[in-house]
């Protein structure tokens, strides 16, 4: 799910991890290696029902702490698109659908969250029709009604105010690409949702959407009463229906949750509330705070990183319990503005990139994010490998001699030399800065001018989100991960013309050829899609170059040595925070 921006998840390193692993019932993972591969599938349970099963060994009470090297950029459910901020909101957040992870390998299968089915579609698929459970209340006790759902869908519109969120609903959804939320002279007067009762949600389409149930597990689609709503401060003081509330929120900061008494777990079929609180701190120090959860040395025991792993501190680990495993469908990216930087020039920027040397410097761990050669991720239906030369995901680029020169004299050739290149990099995280400082000295030598613009961390995805900021290098998303196992949740978000209005463009490509073979392709069963994904891939690769595949991430996350049931969420490669425990409270 998204870069999960899960879809994401990286400016110049891999921000969260992000498809599997058999962690034991009241520890970390102790599994060897990692698996990558291994293609999700779209599996549901209409039937689902709560409490959520008891997990082996669980006890009750205390405070779970997360020291996070990232920063969420929100946590309005409208505006939440990266990874981490997904996951962590599903701690207070409930929607329409979510996911529960059965089994020893944790597979994701779709379930009704707070709605009692996963939608009826009508026969023309242009109808979607969603029963809501009854006695579901708001932290505060007040009931959560149907017209709070269609509320919450109406806000999304409103891409102005709530610009990194989730944007298909202005893609499929009926007049969603004139309707501009509740806030506008058109007020929440909007066809394209409606209650006919108070326990029935129907959504009206412009075109099919198949995908929707898989959809509907997004924040975006948690009620939100239109009483409550204060617009940009929300997320400050948040209606919660999960089984956590906000306590206090420091944008950037820190996040404190305290348990939701009006949680009722017999309506929730994937939560559960075992610890008493959660106190997230944003903005850590990576190697600082990995190795003091490695060390678990008092309340350290009790802390858990959701970044990988760096590869410096592996001699550090002296109990593999303490490192989360697992697979994730995302695929990490060197983004290039295609507005400014010409073809011919994006292909001496992949000719240059010191990739292995970046690799080394930036810390990763070959094992767990193994060099990428296509956009999709093998663990998204329809993934066939391939390799177009010198996209590999490997290469010294300009650190050797050879290439930097060729490079050079091209750029002169063209009368380029001197190109600027230009990026945004965290001031303030030591990794950052020094892949900026390695990258910057190899596309110099090749011939490039270097222009990199330090910005401190807690703001970096602000910067890297505009998608008409003043560089033309490292845009997000720099990473993506499946919304849902489909390359429907890739391509049409990522390299139509309109996903730079919709701010998820993949290399801000304009391209009305494009537009058509994808539009194509989105138009057959999906079925028939699997056949043509990869080909569109390659294409998009060989004759377009948005943008420099790096790796395909997985999960290597260190916990502390009181963490219960860490378990790796293979939807987006992240922790399942919902189930964790304290093995002493």
């Amino acid at each position: 799910m998204q870069w999960k921006r899960i879809t994401a998840v990286a400016a110049t390193v891999m921000l969260a991890a992000v498809a599997c692993g058999t962690p034991s019932s009241n520890s970390g993972n102790n599994e060897g290696g990692n698996n990558v591969g291994g293609a999700q599938e779209k599996a549901t349970d209409p039937t689902a029902k709560g409490p959520a099963p008891e997990v082996e060994g669980a006890k009750k009470g205390g405070t779970i702490t997360v020291l996070s090297d990232v920063t969420p950029d929100t946590f309005d459910p409208t505006a939440t698109y990266y990874t981490d901020g997904n996951q962590i909101e599903k701690l207070f957040y409930r929607s329409l659908t979510q996911y529960r992870l059965d089994g020893p390998d944790h597979k994701p299968v779709l379930v009704p969250d707070l709605a009692e089915d996963l939608g009826t579609k009508s026969e023309d698929g242009l109808t979607w029709t969603f029963k809501l459970k009854q006695g579901i209340k708001y932290h505060d006790g007040t009931p959560v009604k149907a017209e709070d759902f269609a509320y919450a869908i109406k806000r999304s519109f409103a891409h102005d105010l709530y610009d990194a969120g989730p944007t298909y609903q202005q893609q499929f959804f009926l007049d969603g690409e004139t309707y501009k939320g509740p806030y506008g002279t058109g007020g929440d007067n909007y066809k394209g949702v409606e209650t006919p009762n108070d326990h029935t949600l129907v959504i009206h389409l412009a075109k099919k959407f198949d995908d929707l149930p898989f959809y509907a597990a997004f924040p975006m689609f948690t009620p939100i009463p239109k009483a409550k709503d204060t617009q940009k401060n929300y997320e400050q003081r948040p209606m919660a229906t999960g089984p956590y509330m906000v306590q206090s929120y420091t944008p950037g900061s820190q996040l404190k949750l305290v348990k939701n008494p009006n949680w009722d777990p017999n309506t929730d079929p994937v939560r559960h509330q075992y610890v008493d609180g959660w106190d997230f701190k944003f903005a850590q120090d990576t190697l600082k705070v990995q190795r003091q959860v490695l060390a678990s040395s008092g309340p350290d025991a009790n802390a858990v990183n959701y970044s990988n792993l760096d590869v410096s501190l592996l001699p550090e680990v002296k109990d593999q319990a303490q490192l989360v495993k697992g697979p994730s469908p995302c695929t990490i990216l060197y983004t290039m503005d295609s507005r400014k930087i010409p073809l011919e020039i994006r292909k001496l920027v992949a000719k240059a990139h010191p990739t292995e040397g970046w690799r080394k410097v930036a810390g990763l761990n070959p094992t767990d994010d193994p060099p990428a050669s296509t956009i999709l991720p093998p663990a998204v239906p329809g993934y066939e490998k391939y390799a177009i030369p010198g996209l590999d995901g490997t290469g010294k680029g300009a650190e050797d001699p050879a290439i930097a020169k060729e490079v050079k004299d091209e750029l002169t050739k063209l009368g380029k030399l001197n190109f600027e290149l230009s990026w945004y990099y965290s001031i303030d995280d030591p990794i950052s800065t020094r892949t900026t400082q390695f990258r910057k000295q190899q596309f110099e030598a090749a011939g490039f001018k270097v222009k990199a613009i330090g910005v401190p961390k807690a703001k970096i995805r602000t910067f890297t989100g505009d998608q008409n900021a003043p560089v033309n290098i490292g845009k997000t998303p720099t990473g993506w991960c499946s919304d849902w196992p489909s390359g429907t949740s890739w391509y049409p978000v990522l390299f139509k013309s309109d996903a730079i209005g919709l701010g998820n463009s993949v290399g801000q490509l304009q391209d009305k050829a494009l537009d058509a073979k994808i539009d194509a392709i989105t138009a057959k069963t999906p079925d028939e899609q699997l056949k043509e994904w990869m080909t569109l891939d390659k294409d998009i690769l060989e004759n377009y170059l948005p943008a420099i595949p790096l790796y395909y991430s997985s999960s290597n996350m260190p916990i502390g040595k009181n963490i219960g049931h860490a378990i790796n969420d293979p939807t987006q490669g992240l922790f399942e925070f919902t189930s964790m425990f304290l093995k002493q409270p």
